[in-house]
Parts: structure tokens; sequence; C-alpha cells
């Protein structure tokens, strides 16, 4: 954990030095607003100018592996790429925020937070899990889908049920998120008579 803290917190100085405005998500996002998951990846959506990607590349320096090619083509074609610690094996992905209405809107209500005792920009609970369930589409993960029902559950009494019903119709999720909202209803329901 630590050393996953120390890597998180190189990269968001990193990432702040430059000026390049990022989220936290994936399975470290889903876990700060759910259930907490064991992961060896940081997953971060940037959205940065070409300018301030290239001060990002040039600082980061011979511990880490990363391609400037890979980098700068994740720019133009708003995708991914990876940064790597060579000594520690931990990988980050950083995604290049898409020009789309729902990852515009997703971005702008990111939220911060505290993680890995670091204060960072983080993915908010519903947008947590309509990613997760996008990402779901045309394939099956039970860890990812475990992920979004563990946010739903734990933010149960929070969640904004029309922002998600919404994004999920435009998302082609809306049959998912039903079932799973059905779902994380009872484990919530299940928590409460619990305690």
């Amino acid at each position: 954990m630590d050393e996953q803290r120390e890597f998180l917190m190189r990269l968001i100085g990193l990432l702040d030095a430059a000026e390049i405005p990022y989220m936290l998500t994936g399975s470290l996002g889903s876990s700060f607003h759910g259930c907490p998951r064991e992961t060896h990846d940081v997953d971060l959506v940037i959205a940065p100018a070409q300018s301030q990607l290239q001060r990002f590349l040039s600082s980061i320096g011979p511990a880490y592996y990363v391609s400037e090619e890979a980098a700068m083509e994740a720019v133009r074609r708003e995708s991914a790429f990876n940064v790597i610690d060579m000594d520690a094996q931990w990988k980050a992905d950083l995604q290049v925020r898409r020009a789309r209405p729902f990852s515009l809107m997703e971005f702008s209500r990111r939220q911060k937070a505290t993680v890995l005792g670091l204060d960072v920009w983080v993915v908010s609970p519903e947008d947590a899990i309509l990613s997760k369930l996008e990402w779901m589409k045309g394939r099956e993960s039970e860890v990812q889908y475990a992920d979004a029902v563990g946010v739903a559950a734990t933010q149960w009494k929070n969640l904004d049920v029309k922002y998600l019903l919404k994004w999920a119709q435009d998302l082609g999720v809306h049959d998912r998120l039903i079932e799973l909202l059905e779902q994380a209803k009872a484990e919530s329901e299940r928590c409460d008579s619990e305690s």
C-alpha cells in the first residue's frame, strides 16, 4: 500500500506541476466510494493540452517507463497510455478525456477527496457506476460489476438516480443499471437491518 501511495503521489505531483487536470477512476475510485479492493493499477482520466503533456513527459525521469509517441497518439485519438514504475512494477493507465458529452459531464463532476491519505480529484459515485457499466458492454466482468454494485450499495441514500438513469440511457446500459440498482438496494437494506 505504501508503494502504491508513493506512486500515486508522484504521478499526481507531476500532473499538478504540468497543470494537467485529472480524475482518479477505476478500482481506486470505486474503492473510495464503495467496497475496497486491492489493485496494482492506477487509473486516471486526464485533460491535457499538448504543451502540458509534453511538460509532464519531460519531467517523468528514468524511474518510470512511458512512450512519448503513445502518449501523444493518445491525445490525438482520445485514448490511453501507460506510465510504469520500473522498480515496483506499478502501472498507471492515463485515459485522455474524451470530447463526448458524458465524458465532459463526468469530468466536471469530479470531487476532491482523500484517497490513500492523499488529497486528489476522484470520480463521482454515479460516474464510477456508469463508467464500470459502459466498460462492461459486450463483455462480462464479475469484478467490475461487483465494484459498481458496491458503490451503489454504499452510497445508496445519496445516489442521484435521476442522473444515473439519464446517462445510462445515453450510454446504452439502462437495463444493466436497473438490474444493478435492484441488487444494490437489496444489499443496502440488508446492511441497514443488520446494523
